[in-house]
């Protein structure tokens, strides 16, 4: 087993241990991504409460919501955004007061530009950490002209080699890319249908849907996998570990972009106040650099991010990107169910 290996199955088996609640503080309990529990972002709570929240974690945003709407109880979740109309429309939580958060001031303003997130009731929606979905590519193998496109993905070239996520939004962000849709805020049945197929012809490819970055890194590190739709912390992991990576995030078509945030829950268990110094922590600058050294993301707190260097974000791929970008913004529960409905037949061979 190459050094590379071993350090990203160690990743998965944490992973996978953390899946279950971490108890700490009783008065806070934060339903989160697998892996979110950092240190560097719990500074300010800590420092004020003397231990970190209780955290719970999820796997997927379709699992978070299903596992909140089925009775779930949380203080606070961290969905992305494109799953938020879920839980407004199931009456689920309620607006932030910003008042009490001093640098939501310096969230970059395009994050908060829906009016999903953010209308006359108030702000339901805190943005907090964003980055990119893109090509990622074993330079040593493929060569940079097949990743020029996103017909990479269906080039008979390598079937059984590549590696999509398994999750609708960034599954569907990658096929209506690929068929020239490159904003899914009002897609016509005609544009739906061709993304569908485009995915049937890249499900022949298939070797496996990987289910968090530390997944499709180990898929690549052993070299099953030569292509994969990938977020940018699973290939500066790679990189970091000298595996020959590549990151194509100015294919013809364009990349994605996507940005995640937290939610308040209507009668949370836990302690309203803790759950404002837990998002006051998270937005403090200090947590920008922590959030890009530990998971690679980069911050929604332009003035924290202004204090980071462009090597280092160059380095963890967030730095921008001049090309088509399509946003997985806000979309209805009723077109999310469709795209959810549609992959999985798609990914039962249908």
């Amino acid at each position: 087993m190459s050094k590379t290996t071993a350090y990203i199955v160690g990743a998965v088996s944490a992973l996978a241990i953390a899946s279950a609640a971490q108890a700490a503080d009783p008065d806070l309990l934060v339903f989160d991504w697998a892996g979110w529990e950092i240190d560097g972002v719990l500074t300010d709570y800590v420092a004020k409460n003397g231990e970190h929240p209780t955290y719970s974690f999820f796997g997927d945003d379709d699992e978070a919501f299903q596992k909140v709407s089925s009775g779930f109880k949380a203080d606070v979740a961290h969905p992305c955004v494109a799953s938020l109309p879920r839980y407004r429309e199931a009456g689920l939580i309620e607006p932030w007061d910003t008042s009490k958060i001093p640098e939501f001031a310096n969230i970059a303003p395009h994050l908060l530009d829906s009016a999903m997130i953010k209308d006359d009731q108030g702000v339901w929606f805190i943005p907090t950490d964003y980055a990119y979905t893109a090509t990622a590519y074993n330079k040593d193998q493929v060569p940079e002209a097949d990743v020029a496109t996103l017909n990479v993905f269906t080039n008979p070239a390598y079937e059984g080699r590549i590696s999509l996520p398994d999750s609708s939004d960034d599954i569907w962000s990658l096929a209506f890319l690929a068929t020239g849709t490159t904003n899914w805020s009002n897609v016509t049945d005609e544009q739906f249908d061709a993304a569908a197929a485009w995915l049937r012809e890249a499900h022949k490819n298939v070797r496996a849907y990987w289910s968090d970055p530390a997944e499709m890194s180990q898929l690549m590190a052993t070299g099953e996998v030569l292509v994969a739709w990938s977020w940018n912390d699973g290939v500066a992991l790679l990189q970091a570990e000298g595996f020959p990576i590549g990151f194509q995030r100015s294919p013809a078509e364009g990349a994605a972009t996507w940005f995640c945030g937290f939610v308040n829950f209507k009668d949370a268990p836990g302690s309203e106040d803790k759950a404002y110094d837990f998002m006051n922590s998270l937005l403090a600058h200090g947590s920008a650099k922590a959030l890009l050294d530990e998971l690679g993301y980069a911050h929604s707190n332009n003035a924290a991010m202004a204090e980071i260097t462009e090597d280092e974000l160059k380095a963890a791929f967030v730095d921008p990107v001049s090309t088509t970008l399509l946003a997985q913004t806000p979309v209805s529960a009723e077109f999310r169910e469709k795209m959810i409905n549609e992959f999985e037949l798609i990914k039962s061979g249908f």
